[in-house]
């Protein structure tokens, strides 16, 4: 029974391998083109080709599905279904059209909350105790589909975006495989989102990782996970710029401005920040071109620190 993968990024690869592991007939599998990346700005295959290649399948690489040739060439293969994880592109009428069980896709969220591009942050950024991955029929709109199955997944306090979705990419693989015989057989139905209860994120951008010292310690530190790996959690002081990886809120707070640096009587952290209100214990953080630190070792590397104010 042939099956046709799309997807692109790491989080899609659990789901590929999962399906090969499982005996499925992997005829293609579609990602995104090659894109520049890192320092050096070098042409980077996606995530997903590198393991397809791996596993010996044929990869495709089109700027869009919405293109007539590759609209045809996909419906020539004659997939029972396709399996679409992260693939990066709302998928067009035509292709949903082509399987006769249509178009599954792996989601990372507890849906119909966080639709849309960057579902595991704003989890986090929300304080969710837990979120799901959900397998649903795609249709034309922003994850929108009827929901197949769902496996909720609590969210500790130690979980960041890359974590979470590391874990959430093997959970969606597990169910993706488990779930599929039956959906293939036709006895596990779909049942319709509750569209009333939606909620949508947007993609995470630069800028939304400069910290505002302002804000609550709760909420700056659900940032610093939600922003990790990326953008990453930024503040300055003076010229160097700064990342803050891992940090924990507390109670505790200095009579000092909002930035300001000091020693916490009441927690064994090395340091932490005042914040709006409470403050933000620094446990890793990095100076711009060097490697990141824990909280002690920053503070050591930067004599003088207690007591100046981040930016």
């Amino acid at each position: 029974m042939p099956i046709v993968f799309i997807g692109t990024p790491q989080f899609a690869v659990p789901s590929l391998r999962a399906l090969v592991a499982a005996g499925y007939e992997v005829v293609a599998v579609y990602t995104q083109p090659d894109r520049p990346a890192g320092r050096g700005r070098r042409s980077t295959p996606p995530p997903v080709k590198v393991a397809a290649e791996e596993l010996g399948l044929p990869v495709l690489q089109p700027a869009s599905l919405r293109d007539g040739a590759i609209i045809e060439h996909l419906r020539s293969l004659a997939p029972e279904v396709i399996a679409g994880v992260a693939y990066g592109q709302l998928i067009g009428p035509d292709v949903l059209a082509i399987p006769p069980r249509g178009v599954l896709n792996v989601h990372p969220s507890l849906l119909p909350r966080w639709r849309g591009a960057s579902p595991v942050a704003a989890a986090i950024l929300a304080g969710d105790a837990e979120t799901a991955v959900t397998i649903m029929r795609m249709n034309e709109g922003l994850d929108s589909g009827p929901i197949i199955a769902q496996r909720t997944y609590a969210i500790s306090d130690e979980d960041t975006t890359g974590t979470l979705t590391e874990a959430l990419g093997e959970a969606g693989a597990a169910l993706l495989v488990e779930i599929l015989p039956r959906w293939l057989a036709g006895v596990v139905e779909s049942t319709p989102q509750d569209d009333s209860q939606a909620t949508v994120c947007r993609q995470l951008r630069k800028e939304d990782g400069r910290i505002d010292w302002t804000l609550p310690a709760l909420d700056i530190w659900r940032r610093v996970r939600a922003y990790n790996p990326w953008p990453g959690a930024q503040t300055a002081l003076g010229a160097d710029a700064i990342s803050i990886w891992r940090a924990r809120a507390l109670g505790e707070e200095s009579s000092a401005p909002p930035g300001t640096i000091f020693a916490p009587a009441d927690d064994p952290a090395p340091f932490a920040v005042q914040a709006g209100s409470g403050s933000l214990a620094v446990l890793e953080a990095q100076r711009a071109g060097r490697k990141a630190l824990a909280g002690g070792e920053f503070l050591r590397g930067m004599p003088g620190l207690i007591g100046r104010r981040f930016s």
